[in-house]
Parts: C-alpha cells; sequence; structure tokens
C-alpha cells in the first residue's frame, strides 16, 4: 500500500497501520487486506460484488473497519455490504471512502450497505467520505443505506462528507420496529460547483419506536445542496427531523422535511434553517484578532462539529 492510500485510511477511517480486530480494506475495486474474529466473519459475496459481515450475538465491544479507497483514475467500483448484527451486540462499524484523483477520467464509487439489527443489538456506524488530488476527473461517490431495526435494537449512524467530493446523492431508507431507536447525523461541506443529495426516509412501524434525523451543512463558492427527510409514524413513536445549514458565495440550498402521521400516537416535528452566518459573530472573533476568513473557518469548524 503507497503513501496516498495510507494517508486516505487515516483520513476517513481513522487507521494507522493495521486495525486491531475485523476488517476489510478494499482498494482500486479489489480486496486489499481482510482479518476476522472469533465473534466477527467477514465473507466475500459470490453472486455480486460487496461481502457479508456476520456479528454474533451478544459480542459486545469490538469495532469492525470497511474502507474503501480510490487513487486510479476512470475506475467505477460498485459493492454490495450486508451486515448482520447478532442480538444483544454492541460494535462500532467504521466504513467510508476516500478517492484521489489525479488524472481526467471520473473516478465513482456506489456503495450499497444493508443492515439488520438484531434484537436488543446496539450499533453504532461511521462513514466518511472524503476526494482529492489535483486532476480535472470528477470524484463521485453514491451510498445507498437499508437499515432494519428489530426490536428494541438501537443504530446511530455518523455520516460526514468531509471536502473533495463532485457529486454525491446519499440515500437512506430504514424501518424501525417496537421499542427500536435509529439515530442519524449528517455533516457536509461543499464548495466549487459541486452538488449534494440527501434522501432520508423512516418508517417507525413499532410501538415506542422513535427517530432523530438532524443534517448540518455548508454550502460555500457556486455549490449546490439538496435536502430531502420524511419520516412516517405508523405507531404510537416518536420522530424528529432537523437540517441546518449555512450558505455562502453564491451557493444555493434546498431543504424539504416531511412528516407522515398515520397513528393518532404519533408525535413527529420536523426543523430547517438556511441563512449565512451572523454578523456579530464575525465581528466577535475578529475582535480576538482573527482575520475574517480564519473567523469564518473558526465558525463553520464548529458548526460542523
Amino acid at each position: 500500500m503507497n503513501d496516498t492510500e495510507k494517508q486516505l485510511l487515516k483520513i476517513i477511517a481513522d487507521m494507522e497501520g493495521t486495525p486491531s480486530g475485523a476488517y476489510n480494506i478494499r482498494a482500486n475495486g479489489a480486496l486489499e487486506s481482510r482479518a476476522t474474529t472469533e465473534n466477527i466473519d467477514i465473507r466475500t459475496k459470490t453472486d455480486k460484488p460487496g461481502i457479508d459481515i456476520i456479528i454474533k450475538p451478544n459480542t459486545k465491544g469490538e469495532t469492525v473497519h470497511i474502507p474503501v479507497i480510490i487513487d486510479q483514475t476512470g475506475l467505477s467500483d460498485l459493492v454490495y455490504n450486508d451486515f448482520y448484527i447478532g442480538d444483544n451486540a454492541d460494535v462500532t462499524i467504521m466504513a467510508g471512502c476516500g478517492i484521489h484523483n489525479c488524472g481526467n477520467d471520473e473516478s465513482r464509487h456506489d456503495g450499497i450497505h444493508t443492515f439488520y439489527v438484531g434484537k436488543n443489538a446496539r450499533v453504532k456506524y461511521v462513514e466518511r467520505h472524503y476526494g482529492e488530488g489535483d486532476g480535472t476527473g470528477g470524484r463521485v461517490m453514491n451510498p445507498t443505506t437499508v437499515v432494519n431495526i428489530a426490536e428494541n435494537g438501537y443504530m446511530e449512524m455518523e455520516t460526514s462528507q468531509i471536502k473533495g467530493i463532485d457529486s454525491t446523492y446519499r440515500k437512506t431508507r430504514a424501518t424501525v420496529a417496537d421499542g427500536g431507536t435509529l439515530i442519524i447525523g449528517e455533516k457536509i461541506m461543499t464548495h466549487g460547483t459541486q452538488t449534494a443529495d440527501t434522501d432520508f426516509s423512516v418508517d417507525l412501524n413499532g410501538v415506542n419506536s422513535k427517530a432523530n434525523v438532524v443534517s448540518r451543512s455548508v454550502a460555500k463558492d457556486k455549490s449546490h445542496q439538496n435536502f430531502l427527510s420524511n419520516i412516517n409514524g405508523n405507531n404510537a413513536c416518536s420522530g424528529h427531523t432537523e437540517c441546518d445549514a449555512i450558505i455562502m458565495d453564491s451557493a444555493n440550498v434546498s431543504a424539504s422535511p416531511t412528516l407522515g402521521a398515520n397513528h393518532i400516537d404519533a408525535a413527529l416535528i420536523h426543523e430547517a434553517a438556511i441563512g449565512k452566518i451572523a454578523g456579530d459573530q464575525l465581528i466577535k472573533l475578529m475582535t480576538l484578532g482573527l482575520t475574517e476568513q480564519q473567523a469564518e473557518e473558526e465558525i463553520i469548524n464548529g458548526f460542523l462539529k
């Protein structure tokens, strides 16, 4: 593995050297390396590109890394990854994709991830997207996430688009059973002429099921962002969806959080706020010795934390 690939792994998956525990590294459309543990098995699919990650019931405190890296211009990579999290497990999954494109052709990764979260299981899923390279070829990522949460299951998704992705369509579909919980925190930064589309849809089917979907984004230059979110309350449940965006320069942002209450005891809330950085915030930081650009960067970093 070259220095560029190592740096991509550090940025998207906090990996320096070989991680402990189970991992699967995919590089330029092929398996780079893999390790399994007594409780976590990773198997290559036989019918289509991708892997199955099988986590045994009652597995506690383990982390599995499944990053994807591309540093080959013109490569289009598609994978189907299925996660089977056993009952009563409590694990962390570190995913993400990094593209380094120094050529003139588009480099692209499309990942379809399907999660089956068992009864009373808890999952923290971290996914980071990052692009770099001085080529004119595009860096494109289109992640699809399908989540199925069983009775009293819990899943927390932390998804981030750090920088450098020219085009992305981020699609998430989820169903939540009795007592289940889904927490989604999305962070996106776009600049130049980049585009980012987010499309969330959650079905709260179970009694006392819960969902909290929050997106925070910053759009700079002439970039465009479109946020769609829909929560359907199909039982006695509670749901909240929120979009907060900072708009700068000549960028544009649209937000459409929607709700569907299909049960008398469905309690649902949506919020959306789009605006520029407040002038008094800039002035306050500039009085402390920061330039206007430095003040903007501090505000943005705090907003996207």
